[in-house]
Formats: structure tokens, sequence, C-alpha cells
């Protein structure tokens, strides 16, 4: 079985977005049109609750885009975005749900961050996700969405290191940052990761 992975293809995301990703709309209409290639389709929604500890609001003095400690991991502090029953927070109304059999959120602990779909950042919990997919005997995933060089990158990261054949699409796909995205797309080929689209 193959699975499609849908990441975070959220209003806060696109454009206008509180954090919206560089030409992340136009993802929307790629992912739309391969949905029907796949044996199963999930998506991935970052679900922050108010006053998040990677929120750059919450920290007197930072500004976001500023690096700290949390949870010992490395945080880059964001401006607020998908929190919890916001409309920034909902799946875009363009991308086509029928497929869509499940919806993993993640981001939901107060003081750690989750960029993976599988785990937070400190692999202290799960989201479910892997094991929904071996339920269901998937051994291959491709993943798309946004953003490349964060949420899309830590998933297709997890999903090798738990013994998934994955692919990253990379027209179905865009990043916050390319150059960075230039680096962790090398590691992740390196790490026996595929890409489509090329």
């Amino acid at each position: 079985m193959h699975a499609l992975i849908i990441v975070d293809v959220q209003y806060d995301f696109l454009s206008g977005g509180a954090l919206a990703v560089p030409h992340g709309d136009e993802v929307i209409t790629v992912i739309n049109r391969i949905q029907e290639d796949y044996d199963l389709v999930v998506a991935t929604q970052d679900w922050h609750p108010v006053g998040h500890k990677s929120f750059a609001s919450v920290h007197p003095g930072m500004r976001p885009f500023d690096v700290i400690e949390l949870a010992g991991q490395e945080q880059v502090l964001w401006p607020d975005h998908c929190v919890q029953g916001t409309a920034g927070a909902r799946l875009s109304d363009q991308l086509d749900p029928c497929r869509i059999e499940a919806i993993f959120r993640k981001g939901t602990e107060l003081d750690i961050d989750s960029y993976s779909g599988f785990f937070d950042n400190g692999k202290r919990k799960n989201t479910g996700l892997a094991g929904y997919l071996r339920d269901r005997e998937v051994s291959v995933v491709s993943v798309c969405g946004l953003a490349a060089d964060y949420c899309v990158y830590f998933t297709a990261m997890d999903a090798l290191q738990l013994g998934f054949d994955t692919h990253i699409i990379e027209d179905a796909v865009r990043a916050i940052d390319g150059t960075a995205y230039a680096v962790k797309r090398a590691a992740f080929l390196q790490q026996g990761g595929k890409l489509f689209g090329e």
C-alpha cells in the first residue's frame, strides 16, 4: 500500500496567513490532482494551544525567527500561528477533502513543538500516524505540503527512520527558506529518501 501524507495545508501557511510560506498556495492544485494515485490519503494539521512556547509572543524581548532552547531542543520562535479553533488553523477549503481518511494533529503540547507528523520534536509522544499506516499495511509513503524545510522534511525523515519507503513530491512542496531546504533535501537523499517530480 502506498499512502500520501499531506502536511499542514492550512490557512496560516498560505498567502496572507500568519506564517505564510512563499508560493505555498501553488501546492494545492498539484495535491488535489495526485490524490487519486494513492491507496490511502491522510493529512496533518498544526494545532497549537494559545500561548504555545514556540511563539515569540510568549518570550519577552524575543522576535519571530530568533532561536532559543525549548525542552532540550533548539527552537525557532514563530509568529503565533495555527492556534486551535482559529480560522488560520483550518485546512484550506481549496484542498479536496474527499479522499482524506484521517487527520493527525500535532503541536498540541504547550511546551514542545512538533514539526513531524509522527512525533513531537523531542520524540516524547507520537501522533498515532505510524500505527495508522501500519494497521493498513502501508509500506510506501509520499509526503507533500508545507513547509518543505520544516514539517515536510521532518515528517519524511521520521517516515524513513520508521522503515517506510519514503518519497518527497517536489512539485507539491514549498519551503520557507530555499537554501535551508536544499541542505535538508540532500540529507534526506543521503538517508535513502527518494524524490518525485524532479
